[in-house]
């Protein structure tokens, strides 16, 4: 039998490139949209690069304590104008800045305010520009109780997965013996952040958010970094 590797991360805002990564990576990605909302996480922001080094990009919400990600709600004021323009001023040199901005202009034209939705929205958007077609599911549509790596457990088999893909830290909060009872693989990912040319001199910042990384260095060279040849295979079900 095949294996069926699955992956599952929250939906975050713009994500960084190893995100991504997970996603080319597995048969089935699951956006794990009915935890707990973390407040200043990267579910609402990301950094960028600019002269004065890293630099935040924050969607404003509206944070009730022990909502899910997907009833987070997105405060609906000029942060949009404020974040376009801050990409204009620091990304305008870029090579390829005309695409990737009008990329993320369209992805911002938007009136949603489920803050879930829109980055998933992003990251769909992301995925069409670099040509990469993923499995992607919500866990909120699978009534799972379970918590903690309990959930990561039921989601993977309600997939019929027989491989969990884990980011780097997840050995730091799962059971890793629980895996194995459910007759689970729990493996991590193999990813290495590269570098590349970026704005601004200065050292390299790494494991910023995927559109410094698209600004400097474009489609084909970041399918590239990604790992994929031609084709990933994978079939797009958004």
């Amino acid at each position: 039998m095949k294996d069926k590797v699955i992956a599952i991360h929250q939906p975050n805002f713009l994500p960084w490139l190893g995100y991504f990564y997970k996603m080319v990576h597995c048969d089935i990605f699951v956006f794990l949209d009915d935890v707990q909302y973390t407040k200043n996480s990267f579910i609402n922001r990301n950094c960028i690069k600019t002269d004065q080094g890293a630099y935040w990009l924050t969607v404003p919400v509206k944070y009730e304590f022990g909502k899910g990600i997907n009833e987070i709600c997105i405060i609906d004021s000029n942060w949009k104008t404020k974040h376009l323009r801050t990409l204009k001023q620091y990304y305008k040199k870029a090579k390829y800045f005309d695409e990737v901005f009008d990329l993320i202009e369209k992805c911002y034209r938007n009136n949603i305010l489920n803050l879930s939705i829109f980055n998933v929205g992003i990251i769909w958007s992301i995925l069409d520009y670099l040509k990469i077609k993923v499995n992607t599911t919500f866990s909120s549509d699978y009534n799972i109780i379970e918590k903690s790596t309990g959930r990561l457990i039921k989601l993977v088999e309600s997939l019929k997965g027989t491989k969990y893909l884990s980011g780097f830290g997840g050995n730091n909060y799962q059971e890793t013996d629980s895996f194995k009872n459910y007759n689970i693989d729990l493996i991590y990912s193999e990813f290495s952040h590269p570098t590349y040319a970026q704005l601004w001199g200065g050292d390299f910042i790494k494991n910023l958010s995927i559109i410094d990384i698209l600004f400097n260095c474009g489609t084909d060279e970041v399918r590239r970094m990604l790992g994929i040849e031609a084709s990933n295979g994978i079939s797009a079900t958004y």
